[in-house]
């Protein structure tokens, strides 16, 4: 089990230690500050006469860098403190639409690409002085563009080699849409984190009667391209796990792709069983209520959908009336990017804290430290199974 307090960092860190939250990132990234600065301030007396730990402690490990904008909506970015030798972690969340700026006099709400660019606008502000560059990006810029159908733009790969050329020697996402984009800059260091184990821990803690065994629960994938973070969320429960596909329309094209017809399920019978939908974001959320509908249909008990990135592109009608009508019990998503106040203000919505567990992989980084246990959260889960059947605190 592995508690920040138990671990061992006598490795000198890479540099001091830089945090710079991007425009839009700013809450997450204080979070994460507040914990850093938590735990150094516990452990700097061990190392306060050595000199390869100077800055070790500090107040708040956030550089003060902008990005203002000019009348015509063109912007730069600006560092007002020097990096010169430290060890960077920017921090840049792409779906926060409500970060908004004025162009020629009218609002415009930010895009994911104005995010990206101001993130490469605080790199070149950088202007190669620190030790390391590290770019902790929760949802993966372009990452639904991962690969090509005929004659198609590879957006990601793109953009991961962009950031590569500026300088930036690691990158940090989680539950890539398809890890596989790795591929584009194989040379660099790029980790994509799960999300498991804070759902289960957002779940055990707002759901008390429970029953984690194969007679009384179920893990689902709503499509095939989720089976692989279904089958490790059953594994480590013990539960069995099911899957939807959709069945689509190759005659027409909608939206730039082809509808899906229905969601056809492949698993055991559902009938009496709380069900867990797993997946890597809610978009528009219509794939999640129709697959929730149809295990409804087949009498399942409670149903919880659980995805890494809550967008809902469409608004929260829809789920709304999928809880009044009973049909979804819970929602789970993490607050890795932008959660609207009415988002958090639903009875179903459960928000799931990922700051701890960014500070943990940020303190681990800069001290040159392996992260592969952070990644393999299975220790972890089975610590907090065991608390929640003794009926302990989570």
């Amino acid at each position: 089990m592995l508690h920040r307090t138990e671990r061992t960092l006598e490795n000198i860190p890479v540099g001091a230690l830089g945090l710079i939250p991007v425009v839009g990132c700013e809450e997450l990234g204080s979070k994460v500050n507040d914990y850093l600065v938590k735990w150094r301030k516990e452990s700097a007396h061990e190392h306060k006469d050595d000199v390869a730990f100077s800055g070790y402690e500090r107040d708040t490990y956030i550089i003060d860098a902008k990005v203002p904008r000019f009348g015509s909506g063109e912007a730069k970015g600006i560092i007002n403190e020097s990096v010169r030798g430290k060890d960077i972690y920017l921090m840049v969340d792409v779906c926060n639409y409500k970060v908004s700026y004025s162009l020629t006099g009218n609002v415009n709400h930010m895009s994911p690409d104005d995010h990206f660019q101001n993130l490469k606008r605080v790199i070149a502000a950088i202007g190669g002085k620190c030790r390391r560059i590290n770019v902790i990006m929760p949802f993966l810029y372009e990452s639904r563009q991962h690969k090509r159908n005929g004659r198609e733009s590879l957006d990601c790969a793109l953009a991961l080699q962009e950031l590569v050329r500026m300088g930036a020697d690691n990158i940090i996402t989680f539950d890539a849409h398809d890890p596989r984009v790795q591929n584009a800059i194989p040379l660099n260091g790029f980790e994509t984190v799960p999300s498991t184990y804070q759902f289960i821990k957002g779940l055990l803690r707002h759901v008390k009667d429970l029953q984690l065994d194969c007679e009384h629960m179920m893990v689902i994938s709503p499509d095939e391209g989720g089976t692989n973070r279904a089958i490790y969320l059953a594994n480590v429960l013990g539960l069995d796990m099911g899957m939807f596909y959709k069945r689509r329309d190759y005659t027409r094209i909608v939206n730039g792709r082809n509808p899906i017809v229905a969601h056809e399920f492949l698993g055991s019978p559902v009938e009496g069983k709380d069900v867990i939908i797993i997946d890597d974001m809610i978009s528009s959320g219509d794939s999640i209520i129709e697959v929730a509908t149809e295990l409804k249909r087949r009498k399942a008990k409670r149903i919880f959908a659980a995805a890494t990135f809550g967008l809902f592109t469409n608004g929260l009608d829809k789920f709304d009336k999928a809880y009044e009508d009973g049909i979804i019990t819970g929602v789970l998503a993490t607050n890795l990017i932008y959660q609207s106040p009415s988002l958090l203000s639903r009875p179903y919505y459960i928000s799931c804290d990922m700051s701890k567990y960014i500070a943990l992989l940020i303190d681990t980084l800069n001290h040159d430290g392996s992260i592969s246990t952070l990644l393999s959260p299975s220790e972890r889960i089975q610590n907090v199974l065991h608390k929640y059947k003794n009926g302990a605190k989570i």
